[in-house]
């Protein structure tokens, strides 16, 4: 795991995060975070290839993406949509700034000194080490309210 990347589960947390939720910690399991710690965002096809390479583990594909799924869902990683239609995980599930190489399809995260208003003005004509800040992409999540509210 890189050092900058300190809000990512540590591997001593997983195993209770997913007791709490009724789930065992399988090889299969632990294999998928460790590769998401080393690579910190990934599509389930790159998890799946550091395992081939790195894990003794068997694990399918599919099965790696149900785990990526499983583990967004806990809160565990985040989910970033792509150029490619893949989703992407983030190690990280907290809310930050990503630059998103869409030529590439790479996630990389410029750092987070300030508010948001504040980052997007230092962005306005920069370039970061080969890139040429082309636009900004805003994403707002949201959900449904418990209780509806009627508009007067």
């Amino acid at each position: 795991m890189n050092a900058k990347n300190t809000s990512s589960v540590r591997l001593e947390e997983l195993g209770k995060i997913l007791n709490r939720s009724g789930l065992k910690l399988t090889a299969q399991r632990l294999a998928v975070h460790r590769a998401m710690l080393y690579l910190e965002h990934a599509s389930a096809d790159q998890v799946a290839a550091r395992i081939r390479e790195k894990e003794d583990v068997r694990v399918t594909p599919a099965s790696v993406y149900n785990i990526l799924l499983c583990f967004a869902g806990l809160g565990i990683y985040g989910r970033r949509p792509s150029t490619d239609s893949k989703m992407y995980f983030d190690a990280n599930p907290t809310s930050h700034i990503h630059l998103y190489d869409t030529q590439n399809q790479v996630f990389m995260e410029p750092g987070d000194d300030g508010t948001l208003e504040e980052v997007l003005r230092k962005l306005e004509g920069r370039r970061f080490k080969g890139y040429r800040i082309e636009g900004v992409d805003l994403q707002i999540l949201c959900r449904p309210r418990t209780r509806r509210r009627t508009l007067k």
